[in-house]
């Protein structure tokens, strides 16, 4: 029987009418594979995956593979989106079996769901190297009863190493030493196409802000230009949708211009504030117009009806990946008309052999921005060809509402907005923020996933981390108090339920939800930032904030102990260096006064990576520690100060004067 009828995600709910009896993770499923003594098929993927596609039309929908499924295995089915504690734990059990990882993600356990054996995706019949599934199925049955001491030494290895939680070495680093990582990290850089070199290009958020950081640190113009390059070549390229707006996953060459064609919302959050940044540095039309296509899809395609932003858009429709997404010269013609087509074609790539496989992917070929006009036209012509895509078979939208990868998004909109002068990304993120804080919220402990009134319950250290931190994005673009108290509450939740003692690390996992072979602890980042960066910067941006001597021992605390882990990999935990960043050398800027607004919108326009800002309502007082007490008394009087750990500027009264000052206490 397939139990996935009633499953609340909808990747699994593309499987409830397979004829694989398919069970979800839980311990029924596991004591099922107990009572009948059989190995689990672990089955991980998720809604927007192409290849999860391919596997499930090939195998899981073929009554004879499900026969031979269904008569060895207990067969449960996890979305990787909504479990990613289950995803994390398997999929570092096939690191460890040599394999590069990827999903499907199929995973071969006893019946106590430890990991033996496993892949990723397997075809139906041989090829591409690999043996056919139901060959494998039959034979990993076959050990699992006949050579039993062969499986349970493949699983006491996986168990040992899986185990095994980061190490820190004690060290520390400096400034000096974040230089030294940010220089070669430049080396790293393509200098032709952006990205780190070769292909497939991934975006990397997290890695291009360090470049960003030790950029704007050091002055270095080599690394500056390599993060606008890399900015301006994924702008111009296929993995941007150039008529909807947003970025795809991934691109599979080395110059951004085949995407991989999912789109989801953790990109995009994270690439939304990069190519803010990127406006602010440069003033580029391109980098504002690239902002605002993401914000204009999200807003189109990506808010619920509760106010809050969907998962992820499908890389396939009709069967075929990037359908939705692709052209003939002769469907631009019949749009456009033969003038308007020409023009079109001539800038964006399109010809009647087509750039990728027979069809066009619009990519920009200009590199430069086109006079107004020009701009004007082309923009007319985009929207012409988005209202006729339009009319297309859509891609399918994975609606549930995810905490973490909303609380991206949430803290992105809020720090974009006053560098891109869009104050109504506010509202939009502050009703996403209301959603989940109502919705999603039990006396403060956060769920993870929320669809069709079901909640997954508890969530994660990351959703915990990402609020926070966009808690405290809303409070400096706000000023409301209430998002400054729940990221005080946010935090206490991260320090009771999922800090370890052992490691000093968060887990993935609070104290008491469903056990897992191990408990996850995982420090580096991946598609997502990890936990431990996000609730590091959180903390360093709190302790800012408030300038209370308790918040500033936390951050130091949990920073040392990240920084100790993050030495021996730092491109992989480039998130923990960014919170050493903003910690070592960010800015304090406190707004005091009866007319704050003027001084407050220069505050925030100070790009996020260098400054924390609060105001001072009147009459309020501060901290007795805080370095800036004796200067902000009391008063009327508008003003400003800059701190920088215990030293604060003298008060300053004119946007002009504060950004004077925070860029002489910045240095170079």
């Amino acid at each position: 029987m397939n139990r996935l009828r009633n499953a609340s995600s909808p990747y699994l709910l593309q499987h409830k009418s397979n004829p694989v009896h398919w069970w979800e993770w839980g311990s029924d499923a596991l004591a099922e594979a107990q009572r009948l003594d059989r190995p689990i098929l672990l089955s991980v993927g998720y809604a927007a995956c192409h290849w999860c596609h391919v596997m499930a039309h090939e195998s899981f929908e073929d009554p004879d593979v499900a026969a031979v499924m269904n008569e060895l295995y207990v067969n449960i089915k996890v979305d990787r989106e909504e479990r990613p504690d289950v995803d994390h734990v398997y999929m570092s059990a096939l690191h460890l079996l040599g394999e590069q990882g990827g999903w499907p993600l199929t995973m071969f356990l006893t019946p106590q769901a430890e990991p033996f054996w496993g892949g990723t995706y397997f075809p139906k019949e041989p090829r591409f190297g690999r043996p056919g599934f139901v060959p494998i199925l039959k034979e990993i049955s076959r050990l699992y009863h006949a050579e039993p001491d062969r499986i349970l030494k493949n699983r006491d290895v996986l168990r040992e190493h899986l185990s095994k939680g980061a190490e820190s070495d004690g060290g520390s680093l400096s400034l000096a030493d974040l230089d030294h990582m940010g220089q070669r990290l430049s080396e790293l850089i393509d200098t032709e196409h952006g990205g780190l070199q070769g292909a497939p290009k991934f975006p990397n958020p997290p890695i291009l802000e360090y470049l960003l950081r030790y950029a704007r640190r050091t002055g270095n113009e080599d690394a500056r230009r390599r993060f606008l390059l890399t900015m301006e070549q994924m702008a111009l390229g296929g993995i941007r949708d150039h008529l909807g707006g947003g970025f795809a996953r991934y691109a599979v060459d080395e110059r951004w211009l085949v995407p991989h064609f999912e789109k989801m919302l953790y990109d995009n959050a994270q690439l939304l504030e990069l190519y803010a940044l990127a406006y602010a540095q440069t003033g580029r039309a391109l980098y504002k117009d690239a902002a605002e296509g993401i914000v204009a899809w999200l807003e189109r395609e990506m808010v619920t009806p509760e106010g809050a932003f969907a998962a992820s858009l499908d890389a396939d429709s009709e069967g075929e990946e990037g359908r939705f997404y692709v052209w003939s010269l002769a469907e631009i013609r019949e749009v456009l008309g033969e003038e308007d087509a020409a023009f079109f074609a001539k800038v964006y790539d399109i010809t009647k052999e087509g750039n990728f496989e027979g069809r066009n992917i619009p990519n920009r070929l200009i590199t430069g921005e086109a006079p107004p006009p020009l701009e004007l036209r082309l923009a007319m012509m985009r929207e012409k060809l988005l209202e006729r895509r339009s009319t297309r078979i859509r891609p399918g939208l994975d609606d549930k509402i995810l905490a973490d990868w909303n609380g991206l998004m949430i803290a992105s909109l809020a720090r974009a907005a006053p560098l891109l002068e869009r104050p109504d990304w506010i509202g939009l993120a502050q009703r996403a923020y209301r959603f989940i804080h109502v919705s999603m919220n039990r006396d403060g402990r956060l769920g993870h996933s929320w669809r069709a009134e079901k909640l997954v319950f508890p969530g994660f250290a990351l959703d915990h981390a990402a609020m926070m931190r966009a808690a405290l994005a809303l409070y400096e673009a706000t000023n409301d108090d209430a998002y400054l108290a729940d990221a005080r509450t946010w935090r206490n939740v991260l320090l009771d339920d999922f800090m370890t003692g052992q490691t000093g690390c968060l887990a993935m996992t609070a104290k008491g939800a469903d056990p897992l072979v191990v408990r996850p602890q995982p420090t580096h980042d991946e598609a997502v930032p990890n936990a431990n960066g996000v609730f590091a910067e959180a903390l360093v941006r709190l302790s800012q904030i408030t300038e209370e001597p308790s918040d500033h021992r936390q951050a130091d605390e949990i920073l040392a102990r990240l920084v100790g882990i993050a030495r021996a990999s730092p491109l992989g935990h480039t998130s923990i260096l960014n919170a050493l960043d903003l910690h070592l050398r960010g800015l304090s800027i406190l707004v005091a006064g009866d007319d704050p607004e003027p001084l407050r919108a220069a505050a925030l326009r100070v790009p996020y990576l260098d400054r924390s800002v609060r105001w001072l309502r009147p009459g309020a007082t501060l901290d007795e520690d805080h370095p800036a007490r004796a200067l902000a008394s009391p008063s009327h009087q508008t003003r400003a100060l800059v701190c920088a750990g215990m030293r604060c500027s003298l008060p300053v009264e004119t946007p002009e004067a504060l950004v004077d000052q925070v860029r002489e206490m910045l240095g170079p």
